[in-house]
């Protein structure tokens, strides 16, 4: 039986996060640049965006860029920024076909101007989809966003707006890049590394965390599905006992 035909409708997680790790060592042993790992793993993105898409899931979170990719060769960065600009550019026709709304987080200001203007295009074009919400994690750091975030809410106590006392976890969530999203229920990270990197430190408290050795521009929808049954065979328990769960 195939793992499409396995997995429970209803309990599906909303919101998928994937750290899409291996692209890198994918060309590697293809004998290839590295670059042409990066280039392989925007089939897969097209794939799983497929995959939740035929589900249901909601909301889909990709760590495209980290803020500590910038310290790479600086060849690999701008070969990365111009596959961005010309991916963006040539999917915005999918994304309103399949009714996909585009979406980014991280510090975008720091993108090269002809890839904000990209992004910022399509996210326009596509801002009344109502499908898949898709996200990027561009120049996107966790404890930055944690960062911003506790600096805007001093700002907010500073100015009057708020009171120290009003301070809980709703408020500081509205002070996330994230404030419009539920948290991650499923994190998947490829590449056989057993890591967070700085990704989504503060939503991903009570996900379920997902490991896999496949590459990333191996990982195809199937593979999506096996991580979505293996999450809906989990037991959630939220700190309580499984009696209380259950």
């Amino acid at each position: 039986m195939e793992y499409l035909d396995q997995i429970d409708l209803l309990k599906l997680p909303k919101h998928v996060a994937i750290i899409m790790d291996g692209n890198g060592r994918w060309a590697k042993e293809k004998g290839k640049l590295r670059v042409f790992g990066h280039h392989n793993g925007v089939i897969s993105v097209r794939d799983v965006v497929e995959g939740c898409d035929k589900l249901g899931v909601k909301y889909i979170t990709l760590y495209t860029f980290s803020s500590e990719n910038w310290s790479r060769p600086k060849f690999e960065v701008m070969a990365i920024m111009e596959l961005m600009v010309s991916t963006i550019h040539k999917e915005i026709a999918g994304f309103m076909k399949n009714n996909i709304k585009l979406n980014a987080i991280g510090d975008l200001d720091l993108l090269p101007a002809k890839c904000l203007k990209e992004l910022n295009n399509a996210m326009e074009t596509t801002k009344g989809n109502t499908g898949v919400i898709l996200t990027l994690a561009l120049s996107y750091g966790s404890r930055r966003e944690i960062l911003h975030a506790a600096k805007n809410i001093a700002a907010q106590v500073k100015s009057g707006e708020l009171e120290i006392e009003d301070i809980n976890e709703a408020v500081f969530e509205r002070n996330l890049f994230t404030n419009d999203m539920p948290d991650p229920e499923l994190l998947i990270r490829t590449g056989g590394e057993y890591r967070i990197s700085n990704y989504l430190l503060w939503q991903i408290a009570y996900a379920e965390l997902y490991f896999t050795t496949k590459l990333w521009p191996d990982f195809r929808k199937e593979d999506l599905y096996e991580a979505i049954l293996d999450y809906q065979k989990r037991e959630r328990r939220f700190g309580k006992t499984s009696e209380q769960v259950n």
